[in-house]
């Protein structure tokens, strides 16, 4: 059977290659989700993207994903720094996962620099623009394999 990996993206991730390219790049999410599945294929993995500008759908797919995937890599977007039921959802999860943010959050302005899902988070990766999914699959396919082997 094959693992799978879900990516959740949170609000306005459905606007990138057009919506600050400056910040953001011009990489659109269906970009970055082919590299990744390219990606997945290659270490024998599945990868599932899902995008909402809800945090209930985010909170909802989280639960819902200890039943189906091996792992979770989540840009929450703008709810990193605001939502508790995010944290709450991931810490609540038994699954690895890797936060990620296509700018650096530190570059920023300072109240994009406090993390509330961190505190759940396997590990975090940030300002590498869409290669940074790349790196978050890489690194929780090491974690759910580990997992599998022990």
């Amino acid at each position: 059977m094959t693992l799978s990996i879900l990516v959740l993206n949170g609000p306005n991730l459905n606007l990138l290659g057009s919506r600050e390219p400056d910040v953001y790049g011009r990489e659109t999410l269906a970009d970055i989700e082919s590299s990744c599945a390219k990606m997945a294929a290659g270490l024998g993995l599945a990868v599932e993207f899902r995008q909402s500008n809800s945090e209930g759908d985010l909170v909802d797919w989280i639960q819902q994903a200890s039943g189906t995937h091996a792992g979770l890599i989540v840009n929450a977007g703008a709810y990193t720094h605001t939502s508790i039921a995010l944290l709450d959802a991931l810490t609540a999860s038994s699954l690895p996962s890797i936060e990620v943010h296509l700018s650096n959050i530190f570059q920023r302005d300072e109240f994009r620099h406090h993390s509330y899902i961190s505190k759940a988070a396997s590990g975090v990766i940030c300002g590498f623009g869409g290669f940074g999914y790349q790196m978050a699959l890489e690194a929780v396919a090491r974690m759910v394999k580990s997992v599998e082997e022990a």
